[in-house]
């Protein structure tokens, strides 16, 4: 198996879907020339493919999902991506109120077959307005997609799965993740919506890790197992929307206590709706109400050291977990 990063998976991932189908293209700012995408996502695609298939265009988010969806509304199949998760407010109409109801609005006639990626995500101090997480906004719209892959393997198979979605998708890419690497096969594969995977068993509690909060909760388990001889179970949800709770539900029957991880506020967020259906499916089996750890309700820090003390990193996640369980 050969190893890639994140970021080289998801560049693969676009490019195989395009030289197969001209139809699917790359919209936004500085993904062609210059910057070569968010984080040089897109290094090398405007050389192949040319200004049809990877388009730069102004700074203006409403414009770049705006032309999207115009062209998924054609018959196209865009990826428009948005330099920071934080600027899709900047569009926020356009995604949930024409989006996400296209399908509904039209009785079937039109689909917005488009995937809006995006990083989000601390990286050592960039502020309040380049640090969000905002999954749990269009978790709440009905009609929006919401993936968020945590390693190479996933990104690359999610996106190509997300392309040829037929609906709306929101593709979250957590800045820390685009270095990382990991196995990802040569030949073809995609990955379902709604089906999680569990990244390491346990059997005294499960976590509930999203995005790169799944390598922060690897760390915190082989700690705490070092620590107090506990036996975390981790699972990677891998979509927020669908989520595969029958794969939650079943380790929370066999550990009967769960956390849930986010990097996201604690407020109204990703834990929020999972430990609701967690409650609402299998509650008779919990020893324990939920625990949910998640950045404090305050915008992000601009110096790392106090951006640390609003993130969950894997000292907090430790300690907590370990006061959870009175360990």
């Amino acid at each position: 198996m050969r190893e890639l990063s994140y970021a080289e998976a998801l560049r693969e991932a676009m490019s195989e879907e395009m030289r197969k189908d001209r139809n699917v293209f790359l919209i936004g700012e500085d993904v062609a020339r210059g910057y070569r995408g968010a984080f040089g996502v897109s290094t090398g695609m405007f050389e192949e493919f040319g200004e049809k298939q990877v388009i730069d265009t102004p700074i203006c988010e409403a414009s770049i999902v705006g032309c999207a969806l115009g062209a998924a509304m054609m018959g196209m199949k865009p990826i428009a991506e948005i330099m920071f998760e934080d600027f899709l407010t900047v569009c926020f109409d356009t995604l949930v109120n024409q989006a996400a109801k296209l399908k509904f609005m039209s009785n079937g006639q039109y689909h917005a077959n488009i995937v809006v990626r995006t990083p989000g995500g601390t990286r050592g101090g960039t502020g309040p307005h380049h640090s969000q997480c905002l999954e749990a906004l269009f978790m709440h719209v009905p009609g929006l997609q919401v993936a968020v892959p945590a390693s190479p393997y996933d990104a690359k198979g999610l996106l190509k799965t997300a392309i040829h979605n037929g609906e709306p998708v929101l593709f979250f890419e957590h800045k820390m993740l685009y270095k990382l690497k990991g196995d990802v096969p040569e030949g073809e594969y995609t990955i379902p919506f709604g089906e999680g995977r569990i990244v390491r068993e346990g059997k005294d509690l499960t976590v509930i890790a999203v995005s790169n909060m799944v390598t922060i909760a690897g760390e915190a388990a082989e700690a705490l197992q070092e620590q107090t001889g506990l036996d975390i179970e981790i699972i990677d949800p891998r979509t927020l929307v669908p989520l595969d709770m029958e794969m939650i539900g079943e380790s929370v029957k066999k550990t009967h206590k769960a956390v849930i991880l986010e990097e996201g506020v604690l407020r109204a967020g990703v834990g929020s709706e999972i430990t609701a259906v967690i409650n609402d499916t299998v509650f008779d089996w919990l020893d324990f109400p939920v625990k949910r750890i998640a950045a404090r309700n305050m915008p992000i820090p601009m110096t790392p050291r106090m951006e640390e003390a609003v993130i969950p990193g894997k000292d907090r996640v430790v300690q907590e977990i370990r006061d959870f369980l009175g360990k």
